[in-house]
């Protein structure tokens, strides 16, 4: 999909945002502005296809990690009081072929990047190379040979990157093959030394994990207190790991659930008291089986993790509209939700205490990236947006679309 640019600040206004004289460029939304959107190919992707999305700081320069088809792509957001200005700094390529499926996260000042490209393996990006002003003059290839280091997995491939920030460690999840001695399940790293990592052994007991969050435990439950924790997303069920020792990770619980389809990714609600867990299943939409999916709406499942033995799912949220959810994040009470098609929905899960049911919940502001599937109300299909990074102090909110490119949106003040 070849489109325009849009570089100047665009309020959501009647409903709608963007070019309006491009149906393509008009997007629907509800109190989230559009700030500014880049498409794939100024971002310099041939495929055009995008993923995931990340960000880093640095000393208040706020930089995005675009993940595409063929690499991953920089921009540096530079406010003025003219607006926004979105720099693409430059990119780099794949570490061997393309795939659809790209994961990035970010410890300290470098990136870790995993693909489900054969032989990938986990680049290892040093960002402060994005901090030389020349790159505002003219964006950079960065080599391959340029980086501080490429990990080895048993194919090379992963699904996603999980980052546990206050250990310095890493891990590769999804990393096939199924049968082999991890079982892709979660292979543990300490990059302690990003150039040197220690592979420190793996989580196999439950075999495939697609993806998963990893703290140091604060909460209700203060058998684990100050324990390492992985809550994994193992496509039929919530499974809490403790990894406190890596090289002898221990499943706590693994629970199913009702409607359970494809235990795909999730968050707590707040990391500082992990009483409460958001999750998305990604074909509860789709399949339509008999659950609280089965209207096609797009459901998040709450979870009572006051227990870490013994989780209860106490609820469930339902947009007001069908898709298939992907990516969620949750920062201050907010929970932002990529929903493929129905594009990014952010909703105030602030009450979960109050409310576990989820009746409480409400949708406070939503920016629809695909425009395509409008006058339908929306269709259960994979494409639009893939995920979204809501930590910048800024209040910038970085999306990433599939098909057009970045979108760099904010809660309409």
């Amino acid at each position: 999909m070849t489109l325009d640019a849009i570089r100047k600040y665009t309020p959501c206004v009647n409903g709608f945002s963007g070019n309006l004289e491009d149906e393509r460029s008009t997007y629907a939304c509800s109190g989230v502005d559009l700030a500014y959107f880049m498409p794939h190919a100024l971002l310099g992707s041939t495929e055009r296809i995008g993923n995931d999305i990340w960000g880093w700081t640095h000393c208040g320069r706020e930089f995005g990690l675009i993940g595409q088809m063929d690499g991953t792509a920089f921009v540096e957001l530079l406010s003025s009081p003219s607006g926004l200005e979105v720099l693409y700094l430059g990119r780099l390529a794949t570490q061997s072929v393309t795939s659809i499926w790209r994961d990035i996260k970010v410890l300290g000042h470098f990136a870790y990047i995993g693909s489900e490209a054969e032989g990938h393996g986990i680049q290892v990006f040093d960002l402060t190379q994005l901090l030389d002003t020349s790159l505002r003059t003219g964006p950079k290839t960065f080599l391959t040979s340029e980086l501080t280091a490429v990990y080895p997995l048993p194919e090379g491939r992963s699904h996603n990157i999980v980052s546990h920030a206050e250990k310095n460690l890493i891990a590769a999840v999804g990393s096939t093959p199924r049968n082999g001695t991890c079982m892709a399940g979660m292979i543990f790293f300490d990059v302690t030394d990003p150039a040197h990592p220690i592979e420190l052994g793996c989580a196999s007991e439950d075999g495939y994990v697609h993806d998963a969050q990893c703290l140091t435990y604060h909460g209700p439950d203060t058998a684990f207190e100050g324990h390492d924790i992985c809550y994994a997303y193992a496509e039929d069920s919530l499974t809490i790991w403790d990894i406190t020792n890596p090289s002898e990770s221990r499943i706590i619980s693994s629970t199913p659930y009702y409607g359970v389809t494809y235990s795909h990714q999730g968050w707590v609600v707040d990391e500082l008291d992990q009483s409460w867990l958001l999750l998305d299943d990604e074909l509860d939409e789709l399949e339509r089986r008999a659950g609280w999916a089965a209207d096609n709406h797009t459901t998040t499942y709450i979870w009572n993790i006051r227990s870490l033995e013994k989780p209860v799912l106490s609820g469930y949220y339902k947009s007001p509209v069908k898709s298939i959810d992907h990516n969620l994040y949750v920062h201050k009470g907010l929970a932002f939700e990529s929903n493929y098609k129905s594009g990014l929905r952010i909703i105030d899960v602030s009450s979960v205490a109050q409310d576990p049911s989820g009746g409480s919940f409400r949708e406070i502001g939503f920016f629809d990236v695909h425009p395509e599937d409008d006058a339908e109300g929306g269709v259960v299909e994979f494409g639009g947006t893939w995920s979204v990074y809501p930590y910048f102090e800024s209040g910038y909110l970085l999306v990433n679309s599939m098909e057009r490119g970045l979108f760099v949106l904010k809660l309409a003040a």
